[in-house]
């Protein structure tokens, strides 16, 4: 990714389905004017998610993710139709398509009622009306209670009203901000990155770029100092911050070092705020209270990456929780895409910030274990309670705890 391409997470995913051999792929490269996805006549020739981001005004950046035929067959294609259902969790908008050559069936029917049961906007669009005379005759009792948009990749026929009808199911105004409500122009902001083994070489992390971006869009001064600098740079300053974000790590160090009078969170925190349920995710920590010997905690990451000696998912956390809790805890870890269908065999999970997940995604997870009875907090949100500081950690944020 270059340094101004926008995160993925950032953007409006955009889902392409339909059964095999319907012109899913062609449909990509049709929205975006290149060749991104491979085309052929040979059904099943998506055997993988393929993304594509583009900037679709006046949504903004997008990703349009084409997938597998939903009726592929076998054993392979079973796995292809489970990365396509997999895929759902984290559409904002999906693009149903039909072939005008063959009526909608079964499966079509099914798949849309999937989406009417997920409340995930849907279009439907049918294509290849090049290769057919009747088409719209044969889509007039879809038409009745569907809004369809009838194209031809081939020809580009009907592809600016599917971007409209996109468009228009995406809330513009949906804003969500990550700490520039909570602070005013002028405003001091003080951030504490720590740079040690596990911290890349060369860049900062995802979510320190995002918060800098959004305090300078505030127009708040930013000051940008590691933990092993910090009481100097504070006492350089000549007004005291506003705030001052920390990185988890070191949430316990840095709270020692912070004047009481000055707010303080972590950039994890102000993730669970920005794109997961900071108040169901502050009430899933108190379960560490009842953790017990044998009890299964699963941590999960969004993001893959080496694993490294230090590491804060697999090393780090299972250390304070078992120091915190005097127990003899089992430990289950999964990143990235992975992530369980059920979690009901766990008794507590811990979440990264999920900077690389799209909102869709993580609150997905955060329902499901909500559904599933299992609590659920986040990196940030437990190293302050087990530090002691969550309640400081929380004041300036909207949910204040309880």
């Amino acid at each position: 990714m270059s340094l101004n391409e926008t995160p993925k997470g950032e953007r409006v995913h955009i889902g392409i389905f339909g059964r095999r051999n319907v012109g899913k792929s062609s449909l990509i490269n049709a929205i975006t004017s290149q060749d991104i996805a491979v085309i052929s006549d040979t059904p099943g020739t998506t055997t993988d998610l393929v993304n594509k981001a583009m900037e679709l005004l006046p949504i903004g950046p997008v990703l349009f993710i084409d997938t597998p035929g939903f009726d592929d067959i076998g054993d392979l294609g079973k796995l292809r139709v489970d990365k396509t259902k997999e895929a759902l969790r984290r559409i904002d908008i999906a693009v149903v398509v039909l072939s005008a050559e063959t009526p909608i069936n079964e499966e079509d029917i099914e798949f849309i009622n999937n989406l009417k049961e997920k409340n995930i906007p849907y279009i439907i669009c049918i294509n290849k009306i090049d290769l057919s005379t009747s088409y719209k005759s044969n889509f007039n009792e879809l038409s009745a209670k569907e809004k369809v948009i009838y194209i031809s990749t081939k020809t580009s026929e009907g592809i600016g009203a599917l971007k409209d009808e996109i468009i228009s199911l995406y809330n513009v105004d949906n804003k969500r901000y990550l700490v520039s409500d909570i602070v005013d122009p002028f405003d001091t902001v003080v951030l504490v990155i720590p740079i040690d083994e596990s911290a890349p070489k060369g860049r900062l992390i995802l979510p320190q770029q995002q918060v800098i971006r959004d305090l300078l869009e505030a127009s708040c001064s930013v000051v940008v100092t590691k933990d092993t600098e910090l009481e100097n740079t504070l006492s350089k300053l000549t007004d005291k911050p506003k705030l001052v974000i920390t990185d988890s790590q070191v949430f316990n160090k840095v709270s020692k070092i912070v004047p009481e009078n000055v707010y303080l969170t972590s950039f994890s925190i102000l993730m669970a705020r920005y794109k997961g349920d900071l108040e169901w995710q502050v009430d899933g920590v108190k379960a560490i209270e009842k953790l017990e010997n044998g009890s299964k905690v699963l941590i999960s990451e969004g993001c893959t990456h080496h694993r490294q000696c230090a590491d804060i998912g697999t090393v780090k956390i299972p250390t304070w929780i078992k120091e915190y809790t005097g127990k003899k805890l089992e430990f289950y870890f999964t990143s990235g895409g992975e992530f369980p269908e059920h979690v009901s065999e766990y008794d507590m999970i811990i979440h990264c910030g999920g900077c690389t997940l799209n909102e869709k995604e993580m609150k997905y997870r955060i329902e499901l274990a909500r559904k599933e009875k299992v609590p659920i907090t986040n990196y940030g949100i437990l190293i302050s309670y087990i530090n002691g500081i969550l309640k400081r950690s929380l004041d300036l944020l909207t949910y204040k705890g309880k």
